[in-house]
């Protein structure tokens, strides 16, 4: 199996990037959205992926395993004059894909992004059992800052997600 290919999202992406949405809601508690939650449409995701492609802040980028998204990370700046040194990052890899050194190479892939972009602060969120994000989150230099009790309700449980952030120099 070839490598598979990161690349910046493109309009023709919108149903493929929908349904890659869709895969990690329900493989994974992790991601914001439960299962059957998300009811975004093509066209909504298209616009989406436009208004991105629109802010010098904000990028999103998709793991192409040929011919089927795998993996995304998306980089949401700050639409204010005091926060657009500042993106917030989401991300997700189907499981399939995991443990191949996507989640590396999506981050360095974003920090190169971030410095020609003239984004200074990189900031997520993570529930404070997921610990292989966590790792690889600490891997790429993220500090956490600090933890949000009860800030998510998964199954009838209050959840803690750890704030953390990387500044660029």
């Amino acid at each position: 199996m070839s490598e598979p290919e990161i690349r910046e999202a493109r309009e023709s992406d919108a149903g493929a990037l929908l349904n890659l949405y869709t895969k990690l809601d329900w493989e994974t508690s992790f991601m914001l959205y439960e299962p059957g939650e998300r009811r975004h449409t093509a066209d909504e995701m298209r616009r989406r992926i436009r208004e991105v492609k629109a802010q010098e802040n904000s990028t999103l980028l998709v793991v192409d395993g040929g011919g089927e998204l795998v993996g995304l990370l998306g980089a949401f700046g700050g639409r204010v004059r005091r926060k657009r040194h500042s993106a917030l990052i989401i991300v997700g890899i189907l499981q399939e894909f995991t443990g191949r050194g996507i989640g590396t190479r999506l981050f360095e892939r974003l920090e190169a992004w971030a410095r020609r972009s003239g984004v200074h602060r990189l900031e997520l969120t993570v529930m404070t059992h997921n610990t292989a994000g966590i790792a690889l989150y600490r891997k790429m230099g993220f500090e956490i800052e600090g933890t949000r009790k009860h800030s998510l309700l998964v199954d009838g449980r209050y959840l803690d997600e750890y704030a953390m952030a990387k500044l660029l120099d």
